[in-house]
């Protein structure tokens, strides 16, 4: 693949979610990726389902979420030939991800001065569930224990008194981004440096990391914020209102939107109650009231035509199979084809970054499990000769 990481060689170690996408968004921009999985079974997403696909019905949707654009090699990190294999692909990589406990890389032999020595140039992204210390650092964590524990259970949900997971595993995703926008950082450095370094993230330091203005809503004023719904924590009107035949979005930002807005819905907008985003968020019950007793007079496609041609945010609540099949979700490359071998020709979420001047990137499907173990030692062959 071209891309802006195109002679970069990521050694993946992870697995699950957060370093397999961390890796996968590294792919994307070009880098070879290996994913080492052990030969029993490989990663443990391979068998997260359902759903299950294929001429079996044997092959994960959850695994080929996180590993387009990779190659699969299998060893045993604890056999002596799985050992030297690792050592020779450490020294022939630019970057290792690894997202085991805190300690098991050291037991295995490899600890970060080791792999140093190996390859003084390794960028080492290394992703835990609570950090590498503090008093839990050594902590395991899965995505929605982490989303608990860092809050973010507290501001989602309907209510205060009923706390909701985020419906995707945003801590995995979180932690496996800003583990590629550390990887990137370092690389850079490692320009003027000649050296690489470790760059640490976990699922807890993803989650407290977009607390954002919840988190100075504590921090700096004193409030605890709380669930509120489908409606924003400091905006009003900002969220999900009733038509007669559903729900559709609305966001006001400002004054000059409300003025325009207002009228429409038969809302007086120099109401003293609604004047300024102040007052609208003092009084915001009410507001949602009056709202939802105007919208209750036409469908949702009515308001969203008259809220489009007023130049008011607003938008539609879709499910994904409408996402996936939307035109301006295609014409952003966010849906990318593969040939997979046991799936033949599917669909997969693509990549949320584009660059100007570039062709569209040609990916490949996630691998079957050890499908390139004979080409990659062919590559450190040619690349140790």
């Amino acid at each position: 693949m071209q891309g802006p990481l195109s002679d970069i060689v990521v050694l993946d170690l992870s697995r699950a979610l957060a370093g397999p996408h961390g890796a996968q968004m590294m792919g994307d921009l070009g880098a070879t990726v290996i994913k080492v999985e052990h030969p029993d079974g490989g990663d443990e997403s391979r068998g997260w389902g359902p759903p299950f696909v294929g001429p079996s019905g044997d092959v994960s949707t959850y695994f080929l979420a996180a590993n387009r654009n990779k190659r699969s090699v299998t060893l045993d990190l604890k056999s002596e030939e799985g050992a030297a294999l690792l050592t020779r692909l450490v020294r022939q990589s630019d970057v290792l991800v690894e997202n085991f406990r805190t300690g098991v890389l050291d037991r295995l032999g490899f600890p970060v001065e080791r792999l140093h020595e190996l390859n003084p140039r390794l960028v080492i992204l290394s992703i835990t569930g609570f950090g590498h210390d503090g008093p839990e650092g050594g902590r395991p964590g899965y995505d929605q224990i982490a989303q608990g524990e860092g809050g973010l259970m507290s501001l989602t949900g309907p209510s205060p008194a009923e706390p909701y997971r985020v419906g995707a595993s945003i801590a995995d995703l979180l932690a496996g981004i800003h583990g590629a926008y550390g990887v990137v950082a370092a690389l850079y450095e490692r320009e003027r440096t000649g050296r690489g370094k470790v760059v640490r993230t976990s699922l807890l330091a993803s989650v407290v990391g977009v607390h954002s203005y919840h988190g100075t809503a504590w921090t700096v004023a004193g409030k605890v914020p709380a669930a509120a719904g489908n409606h924003h924590a400091s905006i009003a009107p900002y969220g999900a209102f009733r038509c007669a035949d559903g729900m559709i979005q609305i966001a006001v930002a400002n004054d000059v939107q409300w003025r325009r807005l207002a009228p429409v819905l038969g809302i007086d907008p120099a109401d003293p109650r609604y004047e300024d985003n102040r007052r609208r968020f003092a009084n915001r019950d009410a507001l949602i009231a009056d709202i939802e007793r105007a919208l209750a007079r036409h469908d949702r496609a009515h308001w969203l035509a008259v809220l489009a041609g007023l130049g008011i945010p607003a938008g539609a609540i879709r499910s994904l199979d409408e996402v996936y099949a939307w035109a301006q979700t295609r014409s952003q490359g966010l849906v990318v084809t593969v040939d997979h071998p046991d799936l033949g020709t599917i669909e997969l979420p693509g990549s949320p970054l584009r660059f100007d001047d570039a062709p569209p990137a040609e990916h490949t499907p996630p691998p079957r499990l050890g499908q390139d173990n004979q080409a990659v030692l062919s590559w450190l062959a040619e690349r140790e000769g």
